[in-house]
């Protein structure tokens, strides 16, 4: 008797009711959410929700130890796992060359056009690549269904799009631990986002990718701890005896992209030692967390962020931390994105996008990376060319290096450089810019040539604070030095809200959402203390 039928002749126990949804259904939502796959929701959010909790409070008790001079170090207590001998689960077949994979949203011509690209993954991104609309989020589950069962494709007015025969392996991130999903509550509360995106997916999906061996594989972003990574543990195992899939098919790969996490990479690689095939370098989010981590240490003060470059001072350090690491695992080590996309009628500066790209992604190559992200089709043959002359093989797992020793200090280093008044301009641009695209539903959002998604909207804001927080000199246009204080940052943002404005016209300045993104990327910029997440008090009013 199913769960529908058995709602009709007596009251189910409150630990066996369903997930309820509480936003209007779509076209084939109904597909998604069925009574069986929101009973399986509503049991991962019960039995996974609360430890999930409790570790967003570890994580602002912690961020309050920072904040009175803590500094992120490797834990004392498990130097066992580091000084002891141990691999993670051999790579199936599927995941053993990723030299080259393209992420973007979970929009259906999207993840067609990436599956197509030549690229050898493409990771479908549920989180900073897309925009948390419930449409969006149910539309994104869809789109899994139609490909794990052979028939994604689109037919619009202008083209249709189908699957050519070899495609990219694809990976689905899902959000954070830190977001929530509104549009479903279990026992009267909105459910873990994460819980939603991996559960949806695993239940209607993870037989038929497991039989296939496309699957299921997986992203997993944000993590500041390895607790944290022992939870999705957790999940991992339920999920697969629900589903009737062996212990282990289940792979993932985690997104490093946190300064806590970065102390923590070979604890993280252990409790997921059955289930991860390596660590990706998630630089944008990384250098975001760098500054939220050490917002109240004044030498930590970063410049501009076209000057954080990965070829020194932390983000070097912590790139070569994790080659290190996930070959001394015989895990993958994954570099990070290049946002760089084509410039359209500008043939010099296009020519320059692909430079950037070829030696960021060289750099990686000879470093020891065993694969890179990129976010536009058009690049993946310049990271694939560059991949293939540096590693041969499918992957560098087992070349040995003689690596120096990657000390903690070297982990915190910051870059030098300068804060600029253009700098400070292009922040407040992008930011709202991007904020007020989120707004309206989308996630990755081409700006200035770069390829945007919520992990730079938030070095944005936060770099912002941390230059109005700390007082920090500002270079300005004229030649002159200038303190950045309240005073600068609100004509600056006045200045270029107006430019917006007079650009697109106040009609479309207001249909396009920016008086709403305007006004909360300030606040999560000038707060007087940080705001978590800009994602936050964003989704607080992206559906009203």
């Amino acid at each position: 008797m199913n769960a529908q039928s058995q709602s009709e002749t007596k009251p189910i126990p409150r630990h066996r009711t369903l997930a309820k949804v509480v936003k209007p259904l779509g076209e084939r939502y109904e597909e998604v959410l069925t009574p069986d796959a929101l009973l399986f929701l509503a049991d991962l959010e019960r039995r996974f929700g609360p430890q999930r909790r409790i570790f967003l409070e570890s994580r602002r008790l912690m961020q309050e130890r920072y904040d009175d001079g803590e500094l992120p170090t490797q834990p004392l207590e498990t130097e066992h796992v580091r000084n002891s001998v141990w691999e993670v689960a051999p790579c199936p077949p599927a995941l053993q060359d990723r030299r080259v994979e393209i992420t973007g949203p979970v929009d259906r011509k999207m993840m067609i056009n990436a599956l197509n690209s030549g690229a050898k993954m493409f990771m479908a991104d549920f989180e900073d690549a897309s925009s948390p609309t419930f449409a969006n989020m149910m539309e994104g589950q869809i789109n899994m269904m139609d490909y794990a069962r052979g028939t994604l494709s689109l037919t619009t007015e202008k083209k249709s799009y189908a699957l050519n025969d070899e495609t990219a392996t694809m990976l689905v991130r899902p959000r954070g631990w830190h977001l929530v999903e509104n549009g479903i509550t279990v026992d009267g509360k909105p459910m873990s986002a994460s819980l939603v995106d991996f559960g949806l997916h695993i239940f209607h999906n993870g037989k038929l990718l497991a039989d296939s061996g496309r699957g299921p594989f997986y992203y997993l972003p944000k993590m500041e701890a390895y607790q944290e990574a022992r939870l999705w543990n957790d999940v991992f195992n339920f999920a697969q005896v629900f589903v009737g899939i062996p212990n282990g098919t289940i792979k993932t790969t985690v997104l490093i992209e946190t300064l806590p996490a970065a102390f923590q990479m070979e604890e993280i690689l252990y409790v997921l030692r059955n289930h991860i095939t390596g660590l990706n370098c998630g630089r944008w989010d990384y250098i975001f967390s760098y500054i939220k981590t050490l917002r109240n240490h004044k030498q930590f003060v970063l410049p501009d962020r076209a000057q954080v470059g990965m070829d020194r001072d932390f983000l070097k350090a912590y790139s070569e931390r994790l080659v290190e690491v996930c070959h001394k695992r015989r895990a993958h080590a994954m570099g990070g994105m290049a946002a760089q996309i084509p410039v359209k009628n500008d043939e010099a500066a296009n020519d320059a996008a692909f430079a950037k790209v070829r030696n960021d992604k060289l750099r990686e190559a000879k470093g020891g990376h065993d694969g890179t992200w990129v976010a536009h089709p058009a690049l993946v043959a310049v990271a694939m060319e560059v991949f293939d002359a540096e590693m041969p093989a499918k992957h560098q797992i087992h070349k040995k290096r003689a690596y120096a020793r990657i000390s903690d200090e070297a982990m915190l280093s910051p870059h030098s450089g300068t804060i600029t008044e253009a700098g400070i301009r292009t922040n407040i641009n992008v930011g709202v810019q991007y904020t007020a695209a989120w707004l309206c539903g989308r996630g990755a959002v081409p700006i200035l040539n770069l390829m945007e998604d919520a992990a730079t909207a938030e070095i944005s804001r936060t770099q912002i604070w941390q230059w109005l927080r700390h007082k920090a000199t500002a270079e300005m246009a004229d030649g002159s030095q200038a303190t950045v204080n309240s005073e600068l940052i609100d004509r600056l943002f006045r200045e270029e809200l107006d430019a917006l404005k007079d650009e697109m016209g106040a009609d479309a300045y207001i249909a396009g959402r920016f008086p709403e993104a305007a006004k909360v990327f300030e606040k999560a910029s000038t707060a007087v203390d940080l705001p978590e997440f800009l994602t936050l008090p964003a989704y607080d009013i992206l559906e009203k």
